[in-house]
């Protein structure tokens, strides 16, 4: 057999199989029109074809490309101003009188043009990107009306086009009640699932959420959303659980939805929900930090359960401004005690199952995708132990290999 490229010389952390990292010391992945044509031993490359193009790992670790799956990357200005205000005793309610808060991005969000938006948000999935990023999900919802929440969808599908990342959609238009509607919650989510098939149609949405939480939807609200999308054939995620327990988990289950995300008010019926929906666990811990919560969420028992639990970075103006998930995935083992092994499935073959995909990427396996990123690590848990610190050496995007090179 040829192959278009052979990497070799490296240690593979397939995740693949039921335990372990599924690693393969000393081994070898063929590349063919993008997708994994072969992995092995390099001792027996040679045996199963040839490459016109060989590259030599030098000894580092082949991970799958990693997944950020969930992020509202795009959005237009920064809420440093507030971070600073809280810091010198202002309140939310302060912030939020002075006009501040969600609907101070919303503004900018507004304001901004296609390209404005672009070239502001291109820094931060560009830091991303140089750690091993290769599937990147990103919600609208800064937007709140059809024309910017079109806007914030048309640039993150942009954003897929023009760089070498894959980027996966969510209509986010359930996340807050815009000041226009103020009052009328029942009509503005009657507005959002009017939006969602002319977004659909445009083919700007591979996904829906929203935000149940009492500062954001009820259930009752949620649930119309869900059914707007279930009408479209479009796969639900859901904001559930964050600040009190609004029993969003058991509908977002319900409708066997993709990812119930943050969860730190989960309950025992939550938990089994999810199993029962085989609904993924998105567990963001850059909220957690930079709210100073206290309240984590129910680790032992998702992991009890069985289901699967998913790290992401949640990258936002007001409540996580983080674009690093290896920094995510040390969080998650330092202050939820997840295993570095838990932490590295999270953000591989478990935030693959989160945005539906877990036939195309998230292990190394032949016929996947030929994502992956290489490491300059003594073992896989490395990346889970330093924070601040960044051992990516190449990263390979369907087959093409980018800077930095091997």
């Amino acid at each position: 057999m040829t192959w278009d490229v052979l990497y070799t010389n490296v240690h593979l952390a397939t995740m693949a199989g039921a335990e372990g990292y599924g690693e393969l010391r000393n081994g070898a992945v063929a590349v063919k029109d993008g997708r994994i044509a072969w992995l092995g031993s390099a001792g027996d490359a040679a045996a199963a074809g040839s490459a016109a193009t060989v590259h030599d790992g030098a000894g580092c670790w082949l991970t799958p490309g990693l997944i950020d799956c969930h992020t509202h990357i795009v959005h237009a200005g920064n809420r440093s101003d507030e971070f600073e205000a809280r810091l010198n005793g202002a309140t939310y309610e302060d912030i939020s009188k002075a006009g501040g808060g969600i609907m101070s991005t919303v503004r900018a969000t507004r304001a901004a043009t296609d390209d404005e938006l672009y070239a502001q948000s291109l820094p931060r999935i560009a830091s991303l990107l140089a750690e091993g990023v290769t599937t990147l999900e990103i919600k609208s919802g800064y937007g709140l009306t059809l024309e910017s929440e079109a806007k914030m969808l048309r640039v993150a599908r942009r954003v897929g086009a023009t760089l070498p990342v894959s980027v996966a959609t969510t209509f986010l238009g359930a996340h807050a009640v815009p000041p226009e509607f103020a009052g009328r919650a029942d009509d503005y989510v009657a507005e959002v699932c009017a939006m969602m098939p002319l977004l659909a149609g445009q083919g700007l949405v591979d996904a829906v959420d929203a935000f149940c939480e009492r500062i954001g939807f009820s259930n009752a609200q949620t649930e119309r959303v869900f059914q707007a999308a279930a009408a479209l054939g479009l796969p639900v995620k859901l904001h559930a659980e964050q600040l009190s327990d609004q029993r969003g988990a058991e509908l977002v289950a319900r409708y066997r939805g993709l990812s119930a995300d943050h969860l730190e008010h989960l309950t025992a019926d939550g938990v089994a929900a999810m199993q029962a929906g085989g609904t993924v666990a998105v567990l963001l811990p850059g909220a957690y930090y930079f709210l100073r919560d206290t309240t984590p969420p129910p680790v032992a028992a998702l992991r009890a359960a069985g289901v699967p639990m998913a790290v992401a970075t949640d990258n936002n103006p007001g409540t996580s401004p983080m674009t690093s998930l290896l920094l995510a995935m040390n969080m998650v083992c330092t202050l939820w005690r997840l295993t570095p092994l838990e932490a590295l499935a999270g953000c591989t073959v478990h935030a693959a199952r989160a945005l539906g995909r877990q036939n195309d990427i998230g292990t190394l396996e032949a016929g996947k995708r030929a994502d992956f990123a290489l490491w300059d690590i003594a073992r896989p848990a490395d990346l889970c132990y330093s924070f601040g610190y960044n051992p990516c050496r190449g990263v390979v995007n369907g087959g093409v290999l980018r800077a930095p090179a091997l």
